[in-house]
C-alpha cells in the first residue's frame, strides 16, 4: 500500500552523461499539471463501470500523513516485519549491493525503512527518492540530509509510473540499485507488475533491485491489517473523497461512503472500495453522477506473493533472483533481484 500504480503505460529513461538535465518546471507549474491529470482521472474513474480511481491519489500530504499513522497500527504487520527484516539481515543486503551505491527508491514516502540500509552500506554516492507527494518528500528528504551529511540526497516529485527521466549515474560510483519497499509491488495489476518490473531490469542493468514483498496468509490476518479497529485506514480511504472535494470542485459526502476492504482469495488480493450508504448525486466540474446504494469506487488492491512466484516473475522480468529473506512467520519476503 504505497504510491501504487496508475492505469497509464509508463517507461523509465537514465539520461546519458554527456546531456544536460532538463531544468525542472517550477512547483506551481507542476503541481497544476498534477492536479489537471487528478481531475481528468476522477471524472473518467466515476464515469466507467464499475467505478474506479488509481490509488496514486492517496498521496497527498494529508494521505501520506495517514498512510505514516497506517504503518503504526498493531493490526498492520507489514511495516513493521519489513524492518525486522531489514534490520537484521542488513549485513548480508550489504553484501549484496556493494560499495559506493547509488540508491533509487520508487515511492519513497516518509524514507524511514531506508535508513536501515544507508547505516549498513559502504560509503553509499547518492541517494534518489521519488514520490508522488512532492511536500511531504522534500521534508522528509531534508530530514535525512541532516542526518547524512556525507551522502547526495536528490528527491524526485514524480509519479514513477509515467515517463521519467533519471540523473545519469554519478563518476566512479558503484551499482545503482532500486529499492522498492512496503510491497508497493501488489499494488499493480499482475500485467502492470510485469511491466513496472521490466523496466526497472533495464534501468538497473549492472546493480540490482531490493524489493519487499507481502506474503499469502490466513485471510483473518489480513483483514485485520486493511480494517483496522481506530479507523484510520477507512479514514485513508475516504481521504480520497474530501482531496477530491477541496481540489476538484466536487461534493462529496463523507458520511454517504463507506470504507470496504476483502480478501479475494482466488485471485490472492486485497480489494479495496468506498461504497455508497444510499442512493445520492455527486457533482464533480459540473459533471453529474448518480450513485445506487451499495454501488462502490474501487480504490486499490494489494495482491499477495509466495516466494516462488515473485521469483518466477522476477525471472520473467529479466531479473536474477538471489537471496530471499523472510521473518520467522513467513508474513513477509524481501528479495534480492540481480539486474
Amino acid at each position: 500500500m504505497r504510491n501504487p500504480s496508475s492505469s497509464s503505460s509508463f517507461s523509465f529513461a537514465t539520461a546519458q552523461p554527456q546531456q544536460r538535465q532538463p531544468v525542472a518546471p517550477a512547483a506551481a507549474e507542476k503541481n497544476a499539471a498534477l492536479l489537471s491529470e487528478f481531475g481528468r482521472e476522477m471524472q473518467a474513474g466515476l464515469a466507467r463501470r464499475p467505478r474506479s480511481i488509481s490509488p496514486k491519489y492517496f498521496y497527498d500530504a494529508a494521505g501520506s500523513q495517514l498512510f505514516d499513522r497506517i504503518c503504526e497500527l498493531p493490526e498492520y504487520y507489514p511495516t513493521r516485519t519489513e524492518l525486522r527484516i531489514l534490520g537484521e539481515c542488513a549485513g548480508e543486503i550489504a553484501a549484496q549491493v556493494g560499495p559506493g551505491a547509488e540508491i533509487v527508491e520508487f515511492g519513497a514516502g516518509s524514507l524511514t525503512k531506508v535508513r536501515l540500509l544507508l547505516d549498513a552500506l559502504e560509503a553509499p554516492r547518492r541517494y534518489l527518492p521519488i514520490d508522488i507527494s512532492g511536500e511531504h518528500l522534500a521534508a522528509a528528504a531534508e530530514r535525512l540530509r541532516a542526518d547524512y551529511p556525507q551522502l547526495a540526497v536528490q528527491p524526485i516529485a514524480a509519479d514513477y509510473t509515467m515517463p521519467l527521466v533519471l540523473p545519469a549515474p554519478l563518476a566512479g560510483a558503484g551499482k545503482r540499485v532500486g529499492f522498492f519497499p512496503g510491497s508497493t509491488i501488489g499494488n499493480f495489476e499482475p500485467d502492470e507488475a510485469l511491466a513496472f518490473l521490466q523496466l526497472a531490469a533495464r534501468m538497473l542493468r549492472g546493480g540490482g533491485l531490493l524489493i519487499g514483498v507481502d506474503l499469502v496468509k490466513d485471510p483473518a490476518r489480513l483483514h485485520a491489517a486493511y480494517n483496522d479497529a481506530q479507523g484510520v485506514t477507512a479514514a485513508f480511504n475516504l481521504n480520497l473523497l474530501r482531496r477530491a472535494n477541496a481540489e476538484l470542485d466536487a461534493n462529496f459526502d463523507l458520511d454517504g461512503f463507506a470504507h470496504a476492504a476483502f480478501y479475494n482469495a482466488p485471485k490472492q488480493r486485497i480489494e479495496m472500495h468506498l461504497v455508497s450508504r444510499r442512493d445520492q448525486i455527486v457533482s464533480l466540474n459540473g459533471e453529474r453522477f448518480a450513485f445506487e446504494e451499495g454501488e462502490t469506487i474501487h480504490t486499490e488492491y494489494s495482491h499477495k506473493f509466495t516466494v516462488e512466484g515473485l521469483r518466477a516473475l522476477a525471472v520473467k522480468a529479466g531479473f536474477r533472483p538471489g537471496a530471499v529473506w523472510t521473518d520467522p512467520e513467513r508474513l513477509f519476503s524481501v528479495h534480492w533481484l540481480g539486474a
